[in-house]
């Protein structure tokens, strides 16, 4: 059976990934830099799951389901793809951006020696409207991908709401939560995106699809109130107006998708379940 490879498997996306397309009966293989840890539940074989001259590459040490490759350089690559014929890439490093465009360079070389599978990549909504430098390198990945001569589809999505967590969780070590005024966010769950990427994956080669959104459009104070709540911490929360074209760019709403509010998971429903007194929100962005 041809694999799936997935990218950034350990990161918050691939997590819930990962296991839907094994509940799906795909045989999947997730790509890391490191050896697979002893504890990770990808080693379970659930869902099709298998291996060896079927999950992962022959002779992999580190076990069926997993292979060990660099994106930054492309070492490993090549045998990582081996037998695949589909790549979700879901590795991004929002703390050096520009590794982004190498790891993208050196997964579309490798993937055309590999014989062309089909790359899925995740993006960002409004990556072509809100003047960040991490959403212009996004944009300039999505290009490479579209140049590429590979069968692909770009699917970009909203915020996550691990990345809203962690975002409040650093501003709330303050004591006054600040928070950009006239701002909105429409933040959705990691588990509906996988949803969505599950079935990308099993479908032939679609380009550009349409964005995908959390299911409502929420002012920001209003968000950072309900995390304060559930983390059980006091704080006021004061929205600053802020200048500029990048605050001008998500006054306007160029990284919302109210047309596509497709996740079914809430920002107070994400609450309830990851966030209580005392946790504390993992650190994000990395490429794994």
């Amino acid at each position: 059976m041809a694999a799936i490879l997935v990218t950034g498997g350990t990161g918050a996306l691939g997590r819930q990934l990962v296991p839907r397309l094994r509940a799906a009966g795909h045989d999947v293989r997730v790509l890391s830099r490191r050896a697979r840890p002893a504890d990770d539940p990808s080693s379970a074989s659930g869902g099709g799951a298998s291996s060896a001259s079927g999950g992962g590459p022959a002779g992999d040490p580190d076990g069926p389901g997993w292979a060990v490759g660099d994106l930054v350089t492309g070492a490993g690559l090549g045998e990582a793809l081996r037998g695949v014929r589909t790549v979700v890439h879901c590795a991004s490093d929002p703390r050096r951006p520009r590794r982004d465009l190498a790891a993208a360079g050196q997964l579309i070389t490798a993937a055309r020696a590999a014989g062309g599978p089909h790359l899925v990549y995740v993006s960002i909504v409004g990556v072509d409207r809100v003047p960040l430098g991490y959403y212009r390198i996004k944009l300039e990945a999505e290009q490479m991908v579209a140049r590429s001569g590979l069968p692909w589809t770009v699917l970009r999505a909203t915020q996550f709401h691990d990345l809203l967590c962690y975002l409040f969780g650093l501003a709330g070590t303050l004591p006054v939560l600040m928070v950009p005024a006239g701002v909105s966010f429409q933040p959705v769950d990691t588990g509906d995106v996988a949803g969505r990427l599950t079935e990308l994956a099993a479908a032939p080669a679609a380009g550009r699809v349409a964005d995908f959104g959390g299911p409502l459009v929420q002012d920001t104070a209003e968000l950072a109130r309900a995390w304060l709540r559930a983390a059980g911490r006091r704080r006021p929360v004061l929205p600053v107006r802020l200048p500029g074209r990048l605050m001008r760019g998500y006054a306007a709403g160029g990284h919302l998708a109210p047309d596509h509010a497709d996740g079914r998971i809430s920002f107070a429903g994400f609450l309830r379940e990851h966030v209580s007194p005392g946790t504390r929100s993992r650190r994000y962005g990395r490429l794994r």
